[in-house]
């Protein structure tokens, strides 16, 4: 009988000893979700930076290109012939 009771107040220590240890592991799984959460937003605040710095450059780019043809445009001959100017006899 004090045998029974005593590996019943063995197991009772043990799975107390267990539920305090999951109690404590618990609390630490929370604490990495929660920097692992904070990362994450963090990582998705910069892609979407980095992104919007993107599209901002590559319509940089596009100015610029714009800029350019204009120029050369205007340093190109139109397409109209000249009409030349008859000489006087």
């Amino acid at each position: 009988m004090f045998k029974q009771l005593y590996e019943l107040a063995k197991q009772l220590l043990g799975l107390a000893q267990d539920m305090r240890q999951n109690k404590t592991e618990i609390k630490e799984l929370r604490q990495e979700l929660r920097e692992l959460s904070s990362a994450v937003q963090t990582l998705a605040h910069e892609i979407h930076r980095v992104s919007e710095n993107d599209a901002h450059e590559r319509e940089k780019l596009v100015l610029r290109l714009e800029n350019q043809l204009l120029r050369h445009e205007r340093l190109l001959p139109s397409g109209k012939p000249r009409t030349q100017k008859k000489e006087k006899k």
